[in-house]
């Protein structure tokens, strides 16, 4: 088998997809997605998930997005945390353009940036692919 896959997750989109108090403590929220991303790093997403074959059930490596009162976040074994200096979106659309021929999946719910990286040949799922509701 080849490369893994890259998973480029939205922080700002996934985070917000649950109204559970996330903008009382946005980095502690942002921590408490990264360690579950973790599992989806060693393992996939699930089947039922909308995520493509390649992306299901196998170890991809995760990229998580965070912007704002987000920054600060540690990467972990499994999960790389990057901060984007400015739009979240713009960091997204160019990892998503820069993985240099091997699947990128993006999980948001944000139309525009789903355009931005499709147009760039990645494919996208929704924050529920990542974070039941």
């Amino acid at each position: 088998m080849g490369e893994k896959g890259v998973l480029v997750v939205d922080e700002a989109n996934v985070v917000g997809s649950v109204p559970d108090g996330w903008w009382r403590d946005r980095r502690g929220a942002a921590e408490r997605l990264r360690d579950r991303l973790v599992g989806v790093a060693a393992g996939g997403l699930g089947v039922g998930s909308g995520a493509p074959e390649w992306a299901v059930g196998v170890p991809v490596e995760v990229v998580l997005v965070t912007e704002g009162q987000a920054r600060g976040v540690a990467s972990v074994p499994g999960v790389e945390v990057v901060e984007a200096p400015g739009s979240g979106d713009d960091l997204i659309a160019r990892l998503a353009a820069e993985t240099a021929g091997r699947p990128c999946l993006v999980v948001t719910a944000d139309r525009g940036l789903r355009a931005r990286v499709e147009a760039v040949g990645a494919r996208c799922v929704g924050p529920r692919a990542v974070r039941p509701a």
